[in-house]
């Protein structure tokens, strides 16, 4: 039995959906024996079985990296950031952390990211009325992450140019899978220097109280610890890095499959508190995260497979997220008032992604914005250009259709 499952190969890349389908019906625990540029490793592809997995990281850890690569945290050259610990560690980490990334601080900028989507809305729309080619990704949908982390960490007006290519370095790192080569080395200095910035922001902010989510990280306390810089630092380059690309994909996914799906748009316009709730069934269709990597603890046994202790095993997201056994026979089909009780969109577990109401907000707001001013929007993917990353499906470039088309 052979299934074309190639994390290497652009065609799988392009699009990896039907290699997910024969996975889950034939090799629901799949071996990769490995190739030049990947190293041996195992996957799940089915939601029940990563739902699981996810939530037992006694058993699938996260402390020896997300990739496949046996070595990633090392090659970084950077300690572990929350998303590579396990609990206790994690846990208490995440609560610290929690007391300052509030959905509450959130939902408190949603009049600042709407007057940004709009700003750039009205840009796209003037560039589209003079005859140029507009690019929905690059004009709208990759400045917002950009926008709400620089607003979020205090980042001022006059450094944020400097913060925008450390965003683009960082991501293109990520989605790399952090295999450094000397074409990433771009990438990595960008990280040196970010962290060289936020460190001098942290020192400043220990003497002066900010209102702004480094200086809330700054001050919190539970039972009398406070986080050290590395976990600050940590967690601003797991925000950046985790949280650019994705929240800007997120949204240039929704048009896209809202182009292809125009009764499902038609639902939107004439009821656009489904807005919200769609934006997850965006991400469920189209995960910015295709998946992440745990490493096992002990030898599993699983579908008949056993898995040695230190496999590498890859929680394949986007295939768990396309799964009829638990979204039904509609599950490869968009329906924008699905609302599903569990869902791996954001992960599960003591790893559920910390800046999901961030994420969720951002694109709620672009997508409403976007469809009031342009009802009947529409993408070209066949125009567009992806990033070439297994782990994170992106966009680069996606071309507007056209602005006003009914079709």
């Amino acid at each position: 039995m052979t299934v074309a499952y190639d994390p290497l190969d652009p065609a799988f890349r392009a699009d990896p959906y039907p290699a997910y389908a024969a996975l889950r019906e034939e090799r629901p625990v799949h071996h990769h024996p490995g190739a030049p540029g990947i190293p041996e490793f195992w996957s799940f592809a089915r939601f029940d079985d990563i739902w699981d997995a996810v939530r037992e990281p006694a058993t699938y850890s996260s402390a020896r990296g997300l990739t496949f690569h046996p070595d990633e945290i090392g090659k970084l050259g950077i300690p572990p950031t929350i998303v590579m610990l396990d609990p206790p560690v994690q846990t208490a980490l995440r609560s610290l952390i929690g007391r300052a990334f509030t959905p509450r601080r959130i939902a408190s900028m949603e009049q600042k990211i709407r007057d940004f989507v709009r700003e750039r809305i009205a840009d796209l729309t003037e560039r589209a009325a003079a005859g140029e080619e507009v690019d929905l990704h690059q004009l709208v949908s990759s400045p917002l992450p950009v926008f709400v982390l620089a607003d979020l960490l205090g980042v001022p007006e006059s450094d944020r140019a400097a913060f925008a290519p450390w965003v683009a370095a960082l991501t293109q790192v990520q989605n790399d899978g952090f295999a450094v080569d000397p074409e990433q080395l771009s990438g990595m200095d960008a990280a040196a220097q970010m962290m060289g910035y936020f460190s001098e922001q942290i020192t400043h902010r220990r003497t002066c109280e900010h209102d702004d989510l480094l200086g809330a990280l700054v001050a919190a306390e539970l039972d009398g610890e406070r986080l050290s810089d590395w976990d600050i630092l940590g967690f601003c380059f797991v925000m950046v890095a985790g949280g650019s690309d994705t929240s800007a994909s997120l949204v240039s996914h929704g048009i896209t499959l809202l182009t292809a799906a125009p009764g499902q748009r038609r639902l939107l316009l004439d009821d656009p508190s489904l807005i919200s709730g769609a934006v997850l069934e965006f991400l469920r269709l189209e995960s910015s995260v295709q998946g992440l990597a745990r490493s096992t603890t002990r030898e599993v046994r699983i579908h008949d497979t056993v898995l040695p202790e230190g496999a590498k095993v890859m929680m394949l997201y986007a295939s768990a997220n396309r799964d009829p056994r638990e979204f039904g026979e509609t599950a490869a089909e968009l329906d924008v008032r699905r609302r599903p009780d569990r869902h791996l969109a954001f992960s599960s577990g003591p790893h559920f992604c910390i800046g999901s109401h961030a994420a969720r907000l951002q694109a709620t707001i672009a997508i409403e914005e976007l469809l009031a001013a342009h009802p009947h929007i529409s993408a070209d993917p066949s125009r567009g250009v992806r990033h070439d990353s297994f782990f994170v499906r992106s966009w680069h470039h996606l071309p507007v259709g056209d602005l006003e088309s009914r079709v």
